[in-house]
């Protein structure tokens, strides 16, 4: 068996598909405020690979201009329709801009790199509080002197390092930590944590 594949600049070369040029930076917005807008979502406008395969069968000639034809005649006002949901957002994008400056991009880049970052990845403390609640036991937050020997915090008197699934493979290797190490890893907007044998109460 043999596998092919085919490009969709080839597709769009047999199909003899019209050049649409649009202004630079455009689309870029106009696709943004139709994700906002839900403007094209298929409740709108119909789940359009569905709509097209029917399409095909209903018809004996295939073309852009009988594909436009079928499908008005379908929804007849929902190109119109999304226009205007998107228009709507595009609005709403020209006053936002208009409050945008060197001071509030400032605001926004510190924001991501600084908060949502230390937010999002510094989950230590979140770990131990989590951990410590399903133990049912006191915790605290590891003192300098702990720190420096790898502990991350004390769990109902007993001392835990926290380290990502990925601390193998650091330049931290040689560190030698004499405690239970808790592992975690991200997936999406969580975390999966892995406790050792011994922090939770069996």
């Amino acid at each position: 068996m043999k596998t092919i594949k085919i490009s969709k600049d080839f597709i769009k070369k047999v199909n003899m598909a019209p050049a649409v040029e649009f202004p630079k930076y455009t689309t870029q917005l106009m696709n943004v405020a139709n994700q906002n807008a839900h403007a094209t979502r298929p409740k709108n406008v119909g789940q359009l690979s569905d709509l097209f395969e029917q399409y095909v069968v209903e018809t004996e000639h295939h073309s852009i201009e009988g594909w436009k034809k079928w499908y008005s005649e379908k929804y007849p006002n929902t190109i119109d329709e999304a226009t205007l949901k998107i228009k709507a957002q595009i609005d709403h994008f020209k006053a936002a801009i208009e409050l945008i400056d060197e001071e509030l991009i400032h605001r926004w880049v510190e924001d991501l790199i600084v908060n949502k970052t230390f937010h999002g990845l510094y989950v230590q403390k979140a770990i131990i509080q989590k951990v410590a609640e399903l133990a049912e036991m006191e915790y605290r937050a590891s003192t300098p002197a702990e720190e420096s020997k790898g502990i991350d915090g004390i769990i109902g008197g007993n001392p835990v390092s926290i380290k990502p699934t990925t601390y193998a493979y650091m330049k931290k290797l040689n560190e030698k930590i004499e405690v239970p190490i808790i592992q975690y890893e991200k997936n999406g907007d969580d975390y999966t944590v892995y406790v050792p044998d011994g922090v939770l109460p069996e």
